[in-house]
C-alpha cells in the first residue's frame, strides 16, 4: 500500500497530540502543511526559519519518534520553509520556498505623493509629536522604560512571542519577523512585549529612531495633517523611524484615508529594512473593516498570539510585580488571588494595588479573608473553592481506597498513585499553599508535594490512560460543585 504524506502526518500529528499540552500543539504543529512523500523522507512546510529551529530544539525527539513509527527505522524529517517574498530592496533574505508576492496594487485607489526615503531632508519634516511652539530636533520614542523583557514573565503561553521579540530586539529589520504582529486579549501584555523590544533596540544601539505610537494618536495626527495639508510631511516623517510599534491596529478598521496612508508607510519602510511591530486584539485573518492589501502584508512575517497564562505563570508575574513594588505577601494569598485571576494580567496589578490599599486604610493584615473581599471587586463570580478534603475523598472513591491511606504512610503502588494524583490535584486546584497541603497528608513536607506533582506530570506526558483517568477526575469535581 502506497503511503500519502497528507494521512502520515495526519498519524503523526495524533501521537504528537498525546504527547504534548493543547496549547503548544496549536502553536507549533497545526500551522505545518506535509508537503511530499518520497519513500523515507517525508517533507513538512513550516511558516519561517525561526518556527524551524524551535522544532528543531525542542521537539526534535518527539519528531523523530513519530516519523519512526509511521516510516520505519530509516523515517527521517525534511523542512521546506515558507516565507512570504520580501520586496528587493530588502538584502534580508532566507533562501526558502516562497509564496507569490501580493502586488499591493489597488485600482480605483486614489494615490499618494510620496517622496522616496532617500530624498528626505530630515531637518525640515515637522514631527507630530512636539508640541506646536517647541523645537525638538530629537524624535522621542515614545516607550515606557518599565517595560522590559526582564520583567515580562515567559511561559508557555507567551514564549513564541517573546522568543521572536528577543530575536528582532538583537537585529531589527534584519529577520524573517517583519513585521511581527503580537496579537491576544486585553490584558495579556501586548503592550509591555512591543515596548520592550523597542527598548531592548535602544539598550543596544541608541542611534537607531524607535517609536512607539498608538492607532488612536496615529489617527489623530492623520486628521491633523490633512486638515493642515501636510500629509507628505507627515509620511515623510514616519519614513525616519527605523522601529516603528504600532498598538491596537484593529483600531484602523473602517478608516479608509488612514489605511491607506499606512499602507504607504508600511510599504517604504518595509523595502528600507526597517523594523515594523504591530499589535492588535485579533489575528490579521480575523480584522474586518481592513483592505486585503494590508492584511496581506501584516502576514509577511510573524503572527505570534498571547494566550492567558497558566497558574504557575500568573503567580510568577504577581511575583515579579510585588518584587517591583517592594511588597510581601502570605503565599497562601497570592495563590488564592491567582487561582481567582485568570484572564487579564492587569486585573492582577490591581488586586495587588487594592489589597495593599485596603490594608494600611483600615490597617488589618493581609490574610485570605481581605483577598476575597477585594477580588470580589474585580470578578463577577468567584470560582468555587475546591477542598482538599472534597478532592481526597473523590479520587479515594474512584481508585476504591479508603481516604486514611491516602493520609498513611503505605507505599502501595496503587495507593502511592492515587496520594500522588490527590496532591497534584490539590496545587493545581485549591488555593492551598504547598505547605498547607502536605499537612493534609498526614503531615508531609513541601518537597513531597513538589515531587509528587512532578512523578504526576511526567506520567500524563507518557501514559495516555492515566490523562484520561485525570481528565474524568477533573470533570467529575466540576459536576459535584455545580450540583451544589
Amino acid at each position: 500500500m502506497i503511503k500519502d504524506c497528507v494521512a502520515v502526518w495526519d498519524n503523526c500529528l495524533q501521537t504528537i497530540g498525546r504527547n504534548v499540552n493543547p496549547q503548544s500543539f496549536k502553536t507549533w504543529f497545526e500551522p505545518i502543511k506535509p508537503v511530499r512523500l518520497d519513500n523515507d523522507a517525508l517533507t513538512i512546510q513550516v511558516p519561517n526559519k525561526f518556527f524551524y529551529e524551535w522544532l528543531e530544539e525542542h521537539y526534535v525527539a518527539l519528531l523523530k519518534m513519530t516519523i519512526r513509527q509511521e516510516l520505519g527505522a530509516g523515517g527521517r524529517l525534511e523542512y521546506q520553509i515558507l516565507m512570504a517574498k520580501q520586496p528587493e530592496t530588502n538584502s534580508n533574505k532566507y533562501n526558502g520556498a516562497t509564496n507569490s508576492n501580493y502586488n499591493g496594487k489597488a485600482s480605483g485607489k486614489k494615490k499618494i505623493d510620496i517622496s522616496s526615503p532617500g530624498s528626505i531632508d530630515s531637518d525640515s519634516i515637522k514631527n507630530p509629536f512636539v508640541i506646536p511652539g517647541i523645537k525638538k530636533l530629537k524624535i522621542d520614542s515614545q516607550l515606557n522604560p518599565n517595560y522590559t523583557f526582564d520583567n515580562f514573565i515567559e511561559g508557555d503561553c507567551n514564549k513564541l512571542a517573546r522568543s521572536a521579540g528577543q530575536a528582532i530586539a538583537k537585529n531589527p529589520g534584519g529577520t524573517a519577523f517583519n513585521p511581527l504582529v503580537i496579537f491576544g486579549d486585553v490584558g495579556l501584555g501586548k503592550t509591555h512585549l512591543g515596548q520592550a523590544i523597542g527598548n531592548d533596540v535602544l539598550a543596544s544601539d541608541p542611534t537607531k529612531t524607535v517609536l512607539y505610537v498608538s492607532s488612536e494618536k496615529f489617527t489623530n495626527q492623520i486628521i491633523d495633517s490633512i486638515r493642515n495639508n501636510a500629509v507628505n510631511d507627515f509620511v515623510n516623517f514616519y519614513q525616519l523611524i527605523d522601529v516603528l510599534i504600532v498598538d491596537d491596529i484593529q483600531f484602523l478598521a473602517n478608516k479608509v484615508k488612514t489605511q491607506e496612508i499606512f499602507f504607504h508607510i508600511f510599504n517604504q519602510l518595509h523595502q528600507g529594512g526597517k523594523q515594523i511591530i504591530l499589535t492588535s486584539d485579533r489575528a490579521p485573518k480575523d480584522l474586518d473593516g481592513m483592505e486585503e492589501r494590508l492584511i496581506s502584508r501584516f502576514k509577511w512575517g510573524l503572527s505570534a498570539d498571547l494566550q492567558a497564562p497558566d497558574l504557575e505563570t500568573r503567580m510568577a508575574i504577581l511575583e515579579e510585580k510585588m518584587n517591583q513594588e517592594g511588597l510581601e505577601l502570605p503565599q497562601d494569598v497570592v495563590e488564592f488571588i491567582c487561582y481567582n485571576i485568570k484572564n487579564n494580567i492587569r486585573e492582577l496589578e490591581g488586586v495587588l494595588i487594592s489589597l495593599v490599599a485596603q490594608s494600611s486604610l483600615n490597617r488589618r493584615d493581609i490574610d485570605i479573608d481581605l483577598a476575597k473581599e477585594v477580588i470580589k471587586n474585580f470578578v463577577s463570580q468567584m470560582s468555587k473553592e475546591i477542598t482538599v478534603g472534597f478532592i481526597q475523598n473523590l479520587v479515594a472513591d474512584h481508585f476504591e481506597v479508603p481516604v486514611e491511606k491516602l493520609k498513611g504512610a503505605t507505599r502501595k503502588r496503587s495507593i502511592v498513585i492515587a496520594r500522588q494524583l490527590s496532591m497534584y490535584l490539590a496545587k493545581n486546584l485549591t488555593n492551598k499553599s504547598l505547605k498547607a497541603i502536605g499537612e493534609n497528608f498526614g503531615g508531609r513536607d513541601h518537597s513531597t508535594v513538589i515531587y509528587s506533582c512532578k512523578a504526576v506530570q511526567d506520567l500524563l506526558d507518557t501514559d495516555v490512560i492515566f490523562k484520561d483517568t485525570v481528565a474524568d477526575l477533573e470533570k467529575k469535581m466540576r459536576m459535584s460543585l455545580n450540583e451544589k
